[in-house]
């Protein structure tokens, strides 16, 4: 459909959308960065500096999870989905400030560089052992299965310090975890697994945490707990539903990192030898690749009051897409915003948010996808795509490739 100002109203999951939805957000930022979409029931902000005003605008607001509880009557939700939306209700993402602040103290030093580096012997060995099992022969594999989804998973639980027998059962809480709060399940039944998949990661995770504290570890649940904020500021309860969050947002981001990079990296030859030649540029090139095809298309607010944005007045209540793959590419801010340049400096992407809702976890998603870039390259030089076209996951919210197949 086509609105008022000749703006096309497209819904955001078509199929030609996910696969490539950057000619639509141009098309948005160049004649309506402040556009309301009937099909989609939000606003869609797309320029650089609009996007970059609402994440410290005081009248948008992060939680989406008190109004909808708000609006449903308890009987209708039961006693484990209930559940679920309060712990989920606890993530920091969900969360304003000043309350966002108080809970974010918890991990105050658990994220410092310290703390990153000493991950770093880590991610080389899960690459080089990894980057081992998919060149067992094989002419192709598929890059997701076989690394970009595996390898920040594995980093995670034991960054979080979770026993090398448990993982297994860890991840799946996570992916499960993970379906849930991106909209991915897609049936009663999944729904139903998801929501419990959350609450028995909580119970596994609130032991976890016990444990630590009587024999802390290197790792991030000791680090945070060596604080002292963790049972005095911000409770036990608290602590561990963020815990449940960073279990699956820090893989799935990083996952997709990875996988979209690697896509990109093959698709512009002279971007791949550049990085062939000089894996020194690795952080550079983590940064423009968040830039121009990002793990995450968009960030969801809500109005909290009435305000002015490009001379639209946006309404208590609105829903608000903050479109970060739109802004990233706004050429009023980025020089040549659709080519891909690994030595783009400054870099000023909105890949991790801004503000006070900044990813926590973006220096270990930098880290690991760092070494899987530079060390998959070193271990595969011969790395292409394949005829096969790539799946993506049909995902609002995120940049996520089901499949990527290769020839090693």
């Amino acid at each position: 459909m086509t609105t008022a100002g000749q703006v096309t109203d497209r819904y955001l999951l078509d199929d030609d959308l996910v696969a490539d939805p950057f000619p639509y957000f141009a098309e948005l930022r160049e004649t309506a960065p402040v556009h309301w979409s009937p099909v989609q029931r939000s606003w869609l902000v797309t320029g650089y500096e609009s996007v970059t005003a609402c994440f410290s605008e005081p009248a948008v607001s992060a939680d989406r999870i008190t109004p909808m509880l708000a609006g449903t009557p308890r009987h209708l939700l039961g006693p484990e989905a209930a559940r679920t939306f309060e712990i989920m209700a606890g993530w920091m993402v969900f969360v304003d400030p000043p309350e966002h602040r108080r809970l974010r103290s918890a991990f105050r030093g658990a994220f410092g560089p310290k703390q990153i580096r000493r991950n770093r012997p880590m991610v080389q060995e899960a690459v080089a052992g990894l980057a081992a099992r998919v060149r067992d022969g094989r002419q192709t594999i598929d890059l997701v299965a076989g690394l970009a989804r595996p390898l920040p998973a594995t980093v995670a639980a034991a960054w979080m310090g979770v026993p090398s027998a448990d993982t297994a059962q860890f991840q799946r809480w996570a992916l499960q975890v993970g379906d849930l709060a991106l909209g991915a399940v897609q049936s009663a039944q999944e729904h139903e697994d998801s929501q419990r998949a959350l609450l028995d990661l909580f119970a596994y995770l609130r032991d976890l945490v016990r444990r630590r504290r009587g024999e802390p570890q290197e790792d991030l649940i000791s680090a945070a707990l060596a604080g002292g904020v963790v049972g005095d500021t911000v409770s036990e309860d608290e602590f561990v539903a963020m815990l449940t969050h960073i279990a699956f947002a820090g893989g799935e981001t990083t996952s997709n990192l990875i996988a979209v990079g690697t896509w990109n990296l093959l698709r512009h030859p002279d971007q791949l030898r550049l990085l062939r030649q000089e894996p020194e540029l690795a952080p550079t090139a983590v940064e423009e690749l968040l830039r121009f095809d990002g793990p995450s298309k968009m960030s969801v607010r809500q109005v909290r009051d009435d305000f002015e944005l490009e001379g639209r007045t946006l309404r208590r209540g609105d829903r608000l897409y903050l479109v970060t793959a739109a802004a990233n590419r706004d050429p009023s801010r980025f020089e040549r915003p659709d080519e891909p340049d690994l030595r783009r400096q400054p870099n000023p992407h909105l890949a991790f948010g801004q503000g006070a809702h900044f990813c926590l976890g973006a220096p270990l998603a930098r880290l690991v996808a760092g070494a899987a870039l530079t060390d998959l390259l070193a271990a595969a030089p011969r790395l292409a795509l394949t005829d096969g076209a790539p799946q993506w996951q049909p995902s609002l919210l995120n940049r996520s490739l089901q499949t990527l197949p290769v020839r090693l």
